[in-house]
């Protein structure tokens, strides 16, 4: 079903977007649509707009809680958001992140972590790391949790790796990222994201793959992209330099809510219309 044929179909009748579809869309070349979302509303705005993938992400943090980096976000405040999006995502598959802390001492504490998602409605979990991690995406996938992989720059690992960088570009490092990817999809990863990769670099790992890439500051040659849904709508006034701004939320926000205090401040509003 197409994008346009989504959002003019009742919501009752359009079917949810699962694993298999993604493979498909690899195959036949379509590529796939990834947006975050951390509440209700915004997660059913993207889904009628035909979004393939709402990623829960611990982004959260930096995006709508005022934190400097994602690591202080709990599993209890995942769960939560989780929980939100899940009741507005009627067609999308629904992604959440496993924060920092909640999978790296081993499969059984990812298991753990991603269970309280998927109670929480999750469709799959995302959490970073290759090979290294390999052991966590094996328990979970053969536990019937999906795994959405995470490589290049990640930002749990912000302060191991120096700041925010691009990953991957010297031939070295490019390398242990393409073995890295091969070692997330021989565990059984469904999909991977790819954060801050040299286009080039993105597109031979996407080509060397079964499973479909999703890119983020990756360039053009991945699956899909996804974009933090504040940077995509232009909610914020800083936004990456890979960012394009598909409108100006901030922009309508302030019009609206200066209206609002304007016709309070001069007893407009309420008026009649707007009264019992």
């Amino acid at each position: 079903m197409g994008r346009l044929e989504c959002m003019s179909t009742p919501l009752a009748e359009v079917p949810k977007l699962r694993l298999p579809h993604l493979a498909a869309a690899k195959a036949a070349g379509e590529k796939l649509t990834m947006l975050t979302a951390y509440d209700r509303p915004t997660a059913e705005i993207f889904d009628l707009a035909g979004i393939d993938l709402l990623l829960v992400g611990d982004s959260m943090g930096n995006a709508m809680l005022g934190m400097d980096n994602t690591l202080p976000v709990t599993l209890d405040q995942m769960v939560s958001a989780t929980a939100a999006v899940a009741v507005g995502a009627r067609r999308a598959l629904v992604v959440a992140d496993l924060p920092f802390g909640t999978y790296e001492t081993g499969p059984e504490q990812a298991f753990l972590s991603a269970a309280r998602l998927v109670k929480a409605g999750a469709q799959a979990v995302k959490f970073e790391g290759g090979a290294r991690v390999a052991a966590q995406i094996r328990l979970l996938s053969q536990s019937g949790i999906p795994v959405m992989a995470h490589l290049g720059f990640t930002p749990q690992s912000i302060n191991a790796l120096g700041g925010t960088r691009v990953q991957g570009k010297d031939d070295a490092s490019a390398e242990v990222l393409l073995r890295d990817a091969l070692a997330v999809q021989e565990a059984g990863a469904f999909a991977l994201v790819l954060e801050l990769v040299p286009a080039d670099v993105a597109e031979r790992v996407t080509a060397a793959l079964e499973i479909p890439t999703i890119g983020i500051g990756a360039g053009a040659g991945c699956d899909g992209q996804v974009l933090v849904w504040t940077d995509m709508a232009g909610l914020d006034e800083w936004a990456p330099s890979f960012v394009k701004r598909f409108g100006d939320l901030r922009a309508a926000l302030t019009e609206a809510a200066s209206a609002y205090a304007a016709e309070v401040r001069a007893g407009t509003y309420p008026d009649p219309a707007h009264s019992f």
